[in-house]
């Protein structure tokens, strides 16, 4: 069995896209996933597979059962407990001393994007706030709010060409702590 978290984008912001989660465990019951749990109403899963098929696989598959049963579409990410504890250690922002972590967000990306769009993002810049791309992941540092910021998903996602859903720090941290609780 893997251990495993889908990180769904955009659900229950707003009163869109209502999901509940007592409704989305099923959902991932149903798609044969074990040791389901929840985390925040924002769409955060963590859920233990046996399937040999790689993570875009799963969320292309959980994303086509979103919408088989909700009718609307919901992006999907799915990573391991392992990745995102590596990414936990490589945040260049989180190793800073004097780091506010209410200011660090990492971006997930479905897939590691063209070397071409990498190079391309490169040129652009919004500082003070700052971001680092290393594989699947954008570390976000933000000089004040993250709804301020320009480093968005929809700037990412348009550089990019890859989907991608941001979680703050705080949310980050608590989803390894849940992954080591079960």
């Amino acid at each position: 069995m893997k251990k495993q978290i889908a990180i769904l984008r955009g659900i229950n912001v707003g009163g869109k896209r209502k999901i509940l989660m007592a409704d989305l465990k099923e959902l991932f019951v149903d798609l044969g996933f074990e040791d389901i749990q929840t985390y925040i109403q924002s769409g955060n899963v963590m859920f233990n597979s046996s399937e040999k098929k790689d993570n875009i696989l799963i969320a292309d598959e959980i994303e086509q059962s979103i919408f088989k049963e909700y009718g609307f579409t919901v992006p999907v990410i799915v990573i391991s407990v392992n990745e995102l504890n590596k990414a936990i250690a490589e945040n260049p922002f989180f190793k800073k001393d004097s780091i506010d972590i209410d200011r660090l967000h990492l971006t997930f990306l479905k897939e590691i994007p063209e070397n071409e769009k990498l190079q391309n993002i490169k040129s652009y810049n919004y500082s003070p706030d700052k971001y680092e791309i290393k594989e699947r992941n954008v570390f976000i540092y933000c000089s004040a709010k993250y709804s301020d910021s320009k480093l968005t998903n929809t700037f990412f996602e348009s550089k990019l060409k890859v989907s991608a859903t941001t979680r703050n720090w705080k949310t980050v941290i608590s989803l390894s702590e849940l992954s080591k609780s079960n």
